[in-house]
């Protein structure tokens, strides 16, 4: 079974988006993390419908990182409650994974 995720994150400008990546990528907690600016988000916050121009963070983990991971998203986020998504990765180039893997620093 793989412990691999990707995770998804938005934020609601780059620069906190750039602030939370290179934390995560310092930190160990991720291998690599994608920023997509310009995404549009409509969402229900507090019974009202709201929408705004998000950054998406595409981050490459491991499942066995998500409480710290968890914990760094919820400190340095500018949300009150940010989003944090997995997707489980059931493949991929295996020298990527191999990479994704020895760059979180738990290598199976």
């Amino acid at each position: 079974m793989s412990d691999l995720r990707l995770y998804f994150c938005t934020c609601p400008d780059s620069a906190s988006a750039e602030r939370l990546a290179a934390a995560l990528v310092e930190q160990g907690l991720a291998a690599c993390v994608n920023l997509l600016p310009g995404i549009r988000s409509i969402y229900r916050w507090q019974g009202t419908i709201e929408q705004g121009e998000e950054v998406l963070l595409l981050i490459k983990s491991r499942d066995a990182l998500f409480t710290e991971l968890s914990a760094a998203v919820l400190r340095l986020h500018p949300y009150e409650l940010p989003e944090l998504i997995a997707v489980k990765v059931d493949s991929g180039l295996p020298a990527y994974l191999d990479w994704l893997r020895a760059e979180t620093g738990r290598p199976d």
